[in-house]
């Protein structure tokens, strides 16, 4: 049970999204939530507070009389309920709604206690909201997704329960939850947040570690089989340069490559003054995208690193508006619902995922071409050339893939569009560029996929199961209880899932 207090880390998150972790809320939140509430009730009695007797966006001017301002809440939530497009995922659901959990509970909301209990129960009891991934524009916080999640507490809309798409208002019956009621202003604070493009940032950190930690054992393979020089991943190398990441991804290599027989010392073949060669038959350098592989994958894993430390203070920070201060006393309007931080960290994230797929991409290519490796048959065909084909239609699938990620890596961050009869006159589409990033890192784990099937046909060719690092070793007994060692021609997409599958999870 992960007791929600003060401070939600990303390894925290990780627990109750990847693992279903339930979760509770402290005596401590509860009495912050509740302090915020009863400050913000009394406060707002005689004094005009944006969301609570006034309208929403450009519609601010004007008064809402008491006897309406409940009324309001359930419009907003059911007007901006308007979402299309494909589902979010159920991952995404419940990343939203722990980061708005977080969020509410800091106490600067002015929310009832009962909307903060209300989303737990969801969370404990598998109800996941119907939520779409068009929508939100990453301003005003995520008003339309949040609005679906908002019109599920109010008992309305649908939820995914045990497996079906079921009325929110049946589900709650079952599972005997009452709906949310308004009280004060819990539809906009609901709703005013950057907790969904939040949410699914968290999900895609999560798994673009996943592809870091698989591109380098992937790099490490690929050095072996092609029994490349050991100095380009030596911390001597690396040293001097001064970038964290690079210094990082040289010693994971180091570690991985430790007891393999295949790897080479340059001062044993090059340093020697024997070798009276006029043309050299081994390469002196690698190709790029085996030899750069420190330099490459480094800038990616900085990229995450500091994309992870960007989430985590969103993660627990007060992001709707107005902001509500018991402290001081006082309520503060402005726009911490914007959401540039997220946007620009998932157009960086995706960049780096796309150039992590265009070098598995480029290693699988040189594994393919027998011109270049110089070492396997075309397509590293293990059985007859000219009747059987190999990997070569799977490389299609990879180019084609990786090429698409090439295009989804354009920026989000700088296509704003104005819009809310222009009171939103910039924007951050910092949800679009969440949900775009999450394709991208999709994709890459199905290049990743094809490329590590290949790898395995490589060492099946080369007969060098006795000569790969003990890393390496287990990573070719586990693919090869997913995929068999094939020489006619297989349908390789099942085999491609499986592996996909094994990689992410």
């Amino acid at each position: 049970m992960k007791n929600l207090n003060n401070y939600l880390n990303i390894t925290d998150f990780e627990e109750v999204i990847f693992k279903s972790e339930k979760i509770s809320i402290s005596d401590e939140v509860y009495q912050r939530v509740n302090k915020s509430y009863a400050f913000l009730k009394d406060f707002a009695a005689e004094k005009i507070i944006y969301g609570v007797n006034t309208g929403f966006g450009p519609m601010a001017q004007y008064k809402i009389e008491q006897q309406q301002q409940i009324e309001l809440q359930y419009n907003l939530i059911r007007s901006h309920a308007s979402g299309t497009g494909a589902y979010l995922t159920k991952q995404q659901v419940k990343a939203a709604i722990l980061a708005r959990i977080n969020s509410l509970s800091l106490g600067n909301s002015g929310v009832h206690y009962s909307s903060v209990e209300l989303m737990k129960e969801l969370l404990n009891r598998d109800i996941t909201p119907l939520i779409f991934a068009h929508g939100g524009v990453g301003a005003s916080g995520d008003l339309v997704q949040l609005a679906h999640l908002a019109l599920v507490l109010i008992g309305e809309g649908e939820v995914f329960y045990k497996g079906k798409r079921q009325p929110t208002k049946t589900v709650f019956e079952l599972e005997k939850l009452s709906p949310m009621k308004i009280h004060l202003r819990e539809g906009i604070s609901i709703m005013n947040g950057t907790s969904v493009m939040t949410g699914i940032g968290i999900v895609n950190l999560v798994n673009a570690k996943k592809l870091i930690d698989w591109s380098v054992k992937f790099s490490c393979v690929i050095n072996e089989i092609v029994s490349a020089y050991d100095d380009h991943f030596s911390a001597e190398l690396n040293q001097v340069k001064l970038h964290n990441g690079q210094r990082e991804i040289a010693g994971k290599m180091r570690k991985h490559l430790a007891d393999s027989k295949l790897i080479r010392k340059r001062d044993e073949y090059l340093y020697t003054g024997e070798n009276q060669e006029k043309v050299f038959k081994d390469k002196v350098q690698e190709y790029y995208s085996i030899r750069c592989v420190p330099q490459i994958l480094g800038a990616v894993l900085d990229t995450v690193i500091n994309a992870e430390n960007v989430l985590e203070n969103e993660l627990n920070s007060a992001n709707d508006n107005p902001i509500v201060d018991t402290e001081t006393k006082q309520v503060f309007h402005g726009g911490n619902f914007h959401g540039d931080y997220i946007s620009l960290e998932m157009d960086k994230l995706k960049i780096v995922i796309t150039r992590l797929s265009m070098l598995a991409e480029r290693q699988l290519n040189y594994l393919l071409n027998s011109k270049i490796n110089d070492i396997f048959p075309p397509f590293v065909n293990l059985g007859t050339l000219g009747f059987n084909f190999g990997m070569q239609g799977a490389q299609f699938t990879a180019t084609s893939t990786t090429a698409e990620n090439q295009t989804l890596s354009n920026p989000m961050y700088v296509h704003s569009i104005p819009n809310n009869n222009d009171n939103q006159d910039i924007v951050s589409m910092g949800t679009n560029s969440a949900l775009i990033t999450a394709k991208v890192i999709e994709n890459a784990f199905e290049v990743l996929s094809i490329h590590l099937i290949t790898i395995v046909q490589a060492i099946e060719y080369l007969e060098c199961q006795d000569k790969v690092s003990s890393e390496t070793l287990k990573i070719y007994k586990e693919i090869r209880k997913l995929v068999p060692a094939f020489k006619d021609d297989e349908v390789l997409y099942p085999y491609i899932q499986k592996v996909k599958d094994y990689l992410a999870n």
